[in-house]
């Protein structure tokens, strides 16, 4: 069976010259000359990638993207950009928003089959590498919450991948389901008055987000990004809140980590008032140590997200990670931390 394409773009023979070049190239292909038509075909098709035009009428391809973002048939289909134009700040906001590629206009009939091909065959590497991870992560969601009676459901749920720096959901969007973390990390963040951020907590493999605002039928408390390429796993809320209706120990489970997320985060506040610069270093250095995935014992974290975790100048991380490795408490290449020495790092005094 062929794969199919859907082409969202306002300029007729634009349009009508990208269907000429798919069809000979044997793919399906489905058109639309808006952004409104666009959504409404890509639901009624569920093509495997979706070409869509930036600047349109009715809808922008931004809100495109954003729109097929919120349904679980559409979201996660490979999306190419087409543009007139490739400056910095749209490349960035398309890829926040989930953008796979951007093709600049005008390209030439390779260009834009090769780059199908591309995004065609890592969508199916993909979806194989997350079919066999499905029992690890039945292994792992047992293992660290006791809750078997996800292990159906997480079998049964496409996960998501999201790249580096790509927004999971906004503060303020009302509570589309649970998130659990299958693959890589995710920070939240708040906002600031001034602008800077304070991130309220780092999320690693098997770790759940949005347990508030499912429990509150409320709307998110944070900001979720990737804090590196990452896949997460949606459960629906309707479908969250018929499992704590069936399951009222698994209601009990999720108000359990709840609570201790929430004690968490009024320690971390506790540090951030009252402990001087370098002991809110050191703590902030062994809660990431702590949650780290990965088995070569560096943590990998960025200057700035440093300071926003630990709430303090991004100059006065560097200083003060300096003076640790001057100590030999910690040893640094980079983004990448090493922690040398554990206790040294527990006892720091205030």
């Amino acid at each position: 069976m062929s794969k199919k394409v859907l082409i969202i773009e306002d300029h007729d023979e634009i349009r009508a010259n990208l269907v000429e070049i798919l069809e000979m190239a044997r793919y399906t292909v489905y058109q639309a000359e808006n952004g409104k038509l666009g959504v409404d075909q890509a639901i009624s098709h569920i093509p495997d990638i979706i070409l869509c035009d930036i600047m349109m009428p009715e809808l922008d391809g931004y809100g495109v993207l954003y729109m097929l973002n919120r349904y679980e048939q559409t979201t996660g289909i490979p999306f190419i950009f087409l543009t007139a134009k490739a400056e910095h700040a749209d490349l960035r906001k398309g890829m926040e928003l989930g953008a796979d590629d951007y093709l600049v206009k005008p390209f030439d009939d390779m260009e834009l089959l090769n780059a199908i091909d591309i995004r065609l065959k890592k969508k199916a590497a993909n979806d194989l590498s997350h079919k066999n991870k499905t029992e690890e992560f039945k292994v792992l969601v047992e293992k660290t919450d006791g809750l078997a009676e996800f292990k159906k459901i997480i079998g049964e749920k496409k996960t998501r991948d999201f790249k580096k720096n790509q927004v999971i959901y906004y503060a303020d969007d009302h509570g589309k389901g649970l998130y659990l973390v299958t693959h890589g990390r995710v920070k939240t963040i708040k906002l600031a008055k001034d602008g800077r951020e304070l991130m309220t907590g780092i999320y690693a493999q098997g770790d759940y987000l949005g347990i508030n605002a499912i429990l509150n039928d409320s709307a998110y408390a944070d900001t979720a990004t990737a804090l590196e390429d990452s896949s997460v796993c949606l459960i629906p809320s309707e479908q969250m809140e018929t499992i704590f209706n069936l399951y009222p120990e698994v209601a009990r489970k999720f108000i359990h980590l709840l609570s201790r997320d929430n004690r968490a985060k009024e320690e971390q506040l506790l540090e951030l008032a009252y402990h001087s610069v370098r002991k809110k270093m050191a703590g902030t250095l062994l809660r990431l140590y702590k949650q780290k995935n990965s088995n070569d014992d560096l943590i990998n974290i960025t200057r700035e997200d440093l300071a926003a975790m630990a709430c303090m100048a991004t100059e006065t991380v560097s200083r003060t990670l300096s003076d640790f490795k001057d100590e030999l408490l910690i040893d640094r290449n980079g983004t990448k931390i090493k922690v040398l020495n554990h206790e040294g790092l527990s006892k720091m005094k205030n």
